[in-house]
């Protein structure tokens, strides 16, 4: 599996993940289980969306190098 998704990313999804899941621990609202999709996904590093759609932010990543 290719890298598709950078570090920045990753714990950009991460952090929304979490206070999206505490969001819904403190409110009970449900819509703040979302959540565990950006958690899930940063935690992999990888998003099924970004293939379909050609976004690679390891791009960046990778020209630094």
């Amino acid at each position: 599996m290719a890298c598709r998704m950078g570090s920045q990313d990753r714990l950009s999804r991460i952090v929304a993940g979490v206070i999206l899941i505490g969001f819904a621990l403190i409110t009970g609202n449900v819509v703040g289980w979302l959540g565990i999709i950006p958690l899930i996904t940063g935690i992999i590093g990888w998003c099924p969306i970004y293939k379909p759609l050609g976004i690679d932010t390891c791009k960046t990543e990778h020209s630094e190098h």
